[in-house]
């Protein structure tokens, strides 16, 4: 996994779906004061045990090697014109003294924080171990959370069936604001049997207290295909992961070409950029441009529609929609807006947030792992995507009473624009240069 290209969201956190590592940055806006009070406050609860000799020496080995990997690696020389020195002299005191991994990892954090980078992040060792058992049967809640701009806010996004968080009611959209007394944090691990006190708040205020106990589940599917809709495929895809190619390949072997097929991206992260080009390959002409890359050094690459589709050959002729929302990052961002730019899918839903820069993954010594960006990403036509997303062409939000309903305006616009004639579906070109 490491020195891979990844386009990879940080602010998602699974309980129970295991959709993205857990991860304790998001987007930053700098001289934002409620945000840089609110960190304060945050970092002033650091150190309030002393460390052991031990845990002090591996929380320098840690620190050190984020602020070198950053310092060496970052594909921003200039550092978005952060004072890197400066960065170290305030927050190394904090994370050597920092008693245990959780607050070790804040101040790592809040220092990756000033790079106002969407993907630049150290997990912690426990949202590691979810991450890479993310589709083995193991333990849990079930409830996938998203962090919000907001620091330390935790909101639910997804509740799994069958679940203990489904049985105790736990609704999409309320936040997390304590397990077992304490905030919240990444570093927090759940067992089987061992029950967890939970407070959560809903959209109201209203505080709800319930006590869970993590069971045993098997994974989620990381790749779906639902053919219920008479002439459209709908494949959800939960994370770009290995295999999605090749998968994607395989359902589109024999598909009759007037069938459409819907892409459901909607809350996926992002992931391995390798599976995007394979995604991309489904559907555009064999080495076709995409998009360009710009490492550290200034060099541009190429990219290409070159990736594994199952062995196809040819692309699918089949009509293409793709649905996407405010949590569709990434890998999950570059795709539509590639389809889109290239005239051969419709975008429909709500507008990403535009976070595209091109990670890589590195392990720390203590069992975490640091994200970082390493590349520039724009599109064919030129356009930068970081921080400003992509637009569909479709726009179909979806509200909250709406997903708790299991009402999908999105899903069915898709339909209905497949179904229609192809001259009343063709993108527009103005809406193709407004990404």
């Amino acid at each position: 996994m490491n020195g891979r290209p990844f386009l990879r969201m940080v602010g998602v956190l699974s309980l129970g779906l295991a959709l993205a590592a857990g991860a304790a940055a998001s987007p930053q806006a700098r001289g934002n004061p409620a945000r840089e009070e609110a960190q304060a406050v945050r970092l002033s609860d650091i150190a309030r045990t002393p460390p052991s000799p031990e845990r002090a020496r591996l929380n320098a080995r840690v620190f050190d090697r984020v602020w070198n990997e950053v310092r060496r690696g970052y594909y921003d020389p200039r550092l978005h014109g952060v004072d890197w020195e400066a960065a170290r002299a305030r927050f190394r005191p904090q994370a050597l003294a920092a008693a245990d991994e959780r607050d070790l990892y804040q101040s790592i954090n809040a220092m990756l924080d000033l790079l106002d980078d969407g993907h630049a992040a150290a997990s912690p060792p426990a949202a590691v171990r979810r991450q890479d058992a993310r589709y083995a049967r193991r333990a849990v809640m079930g409830m996938t959370l998203m962090r919000g701009d907001a620091p330390d806010v935790w909101t639910v996004e997804r509740v799994r069936p069958g679940s203990p968080a489904a049985a105790a009611g736990v609704q999409l959209g309320w936040t997390l604001d304590s397990i077992d007394g304490r905030s919240w944090s990444p570093d927090v691990e759940t067992y089987e049997g061992r029950p967890v006190r939970l407070a959560l708040i809903d959209e109201e205020g209203a505080r709800h207290e319930t006590t869970l106990v993590p069971q045993l589940m098997d994974g989620p599917e990381p790749f779906t295909a639902d053919d219920s809709h008479p002439g459209v495929l709908v494949l959800t895809v939960e994370q770009f992961d290995h295999g999605l190619g090749r998968w994607l390949g395989q359902e589109l072997d024999g598909l009759p070409p007037d069938v459409g097929v819907i892409l459901d991206l909607r809350a996926n992260p992002g992931g391995r950029l390798w599976e995007a080009e394979s995604v991309l390959t489904c559907f555009l002409p064999r080495d076709q441009v995409w998009a360009t890359r710009t490492g550290r050094t200034g060099r541009a690459v190429v990219l290409r529609a070159s990736g594994d589709c199952g062995g196809r050959r040819h692309p699918a002729p089949n009509p293409v929609a793709v649905l996407v929302d405010g949590a569709s990052r990434s890998a999950a961002e570059l795709t539509p807006a590639a389809l889109q730019e290239a005239g051969r899918g419709l975008v429909v839903g709500e507008k990403t947030p535009g976070s595209v820069l091109i990670a890589q993954e590195s392990d720390l010594p203590d069992g975490g792992r640091l994200t970082l960006s390493r590349a520039d990403f724009v599109t064919v036509r030129g356009v930068r995507l970081e921080k400003r997303g992509v637009t569909p062409d479709i726009a179909a939000p979806r509200t909250l009473a709406q997903r708790r309903a299991g009402q999908d305006p999105a899903l069915e616009a898709a339909i209905a624009a497949l179904r229609r004639p192809p001259a009343d579906r063709a993108l527009a070109p103005d809406r193709r240069d407004g990404l």
